[in-house]
């Protein structure tokens, strides 16, 4: 859908003298009247700001652009972002209940429903399930099992033989509170947790099996020796040259793996499967390197931030503010061509846009932090 000219409204009049024209030339002289002050009136609403473009190349296309472009400033992410979180929440809660052994339980529960997450994986899920018109019920338990791969993988990545850090989520990280030795297990116990949670709560008569063969393999293939724990051992040994590879790993897979795993729960086509896992990519690592940014922006007003201790595991550390921000524009630009894709699915593909600019805007808060 594109912006019509039928929906300007010109406060113009047009005046022509029978007596001077034919019936032929009237019509002539009023559409190039029209076509001049609409496109005046254009540029007059938009300004030189504007981030639409039309090209006469591809005017179906690019006009899809506009229309999505446009109602993406409209789409209220923050309402139907926090609806969802109240909702995993509810849902993480009564997958973890505490049982016998009550410690491993309670530690498990510690990361998994803390206050300070934003639940972007189990989100990122349910908005690409929806955008091919399924039912988000059928989503909600692999969204319910990303989280817990999520926080399985944060427990062991701020373990002191990894990134060794002293808190996450606004609070004392799990080994902090629980001993390395807890946090080891609360992680371990997370992982398969996930994927018994899918096979066991997901409803047959919205997905059915080889769906969910297929979303299984997905996680484990994300959280595997060649998806994040790769990531992790190059944020761990490996030098500058190494730095595109840690943060598509480390960041990427997780966001990627959520938008497939919807898609795939939905019955997406191959191709569609495909524009996800690009997209979410982009949207994932976007994230980190706004993240970046903006901590090193911080540590310029506060000398003593501990984050200077990673410098060099960052687009920031390794090629400074500058080729970092240039990157998140192209990342930015990157995941929404990748969208374009999907305007045939109208109004459903608005959540998708809208993460892209919250990656790298962060127009709102909501009240939590990584």
């Amino acid at each position: 859908m594109c912006l019509s000219l039928s929906d300007i409204h010109l406060p113009f009049r047009l005046h022509f003298s029978t007596a001077k024209f034919t019936e032929n030339k009237r019509r002539r002289a009023s559409t190039m009247a029209f076509s001049i002050m609409a496109a005046s009136s254009l540029r007059m609403n938009f300004g030189t700001k504007a981030s639409i473009r039309c090209s006469s190349s591809s005017s179906s296309s690019s006009s899809s652009a506009v229309s999505s472009q446009a109602k993406s400033i409209q789409f209220d992410l923050k309402t139907y972002w926090k609806k969802l979180i109240l909702e995993i929440n509810q849902k993480l809660d009564e997958a973890v209940p505490i049982q016998y052994p009550d410690q491993i339980y309670e530690a498990m529960r510690y990361s998994v429903l803390a206050n300070g997450a934003k639940r972007a994986p189990p989100v990122m899920c349910v908005a690409a399930c929806e955008l091919f018109g399924v039912d988000r019920l059928a989503a909600f338990p692999t969204a319910c099992a990303l989280e817990m791969v999520h926080a399985a993988s944060l427990i062991h990545d701020d373990l002191p033989c990894m990134d060794d850090d002293p808190s996450r989520r606004g609070q004392p990280s799990n080994h902090t509170v629980y001993g390395v030795d807890m946090a080891i297990l609360a992680g371990d116990a997370l992982f398969p947790l996930g994927f018994q949670h899918i096979v066991s709560h997901t409803p047959f008569d919205l997905v059915p099996e080889s769906r969910l063969l297929r979303v299984v393999a997905e996680i484990a293939k994300a959280v595997g020796s060649r998806g994040m724990a790769a990531g992790q051992f190059l944020d761990l040994e490996g030098g500058p040259n190494s730095i595109e590879f840690v943060q598509e790993k480390k960041f990427g897979e997780m966001s990627q793996c959520s938008a497939v795993c919807g898609g795939l729960l939905a019955g997406a086509e191959d191709h569609e499967v495909q524009r996800l896992r690009r997209y979410g990519r982009a949207v994932g690592v976007l994230y980190q390197v706004v993240d970046d940014i903006r901590k090193e922006q911080a540590k310029k007003l506060d000398q003593t931030d501990e984050s200077k201790k990673r410098k060099g595991k960052s687009y920031v550390g390794v090629y400074g503010i500058e080729k970092a921000k240039e990157v998140a524009e192209e990342l930015r630009t990157k995941a929404k061509k990748e969208l374009e894709g999907f305007e045939k699915y109208g109004d459903r593909v608005m959540p998708l846009y809208s993460f892209v600019d919250y990656a790298a805007d962060r127009s709102f808060s909501l009240e939590s932090s990584t």
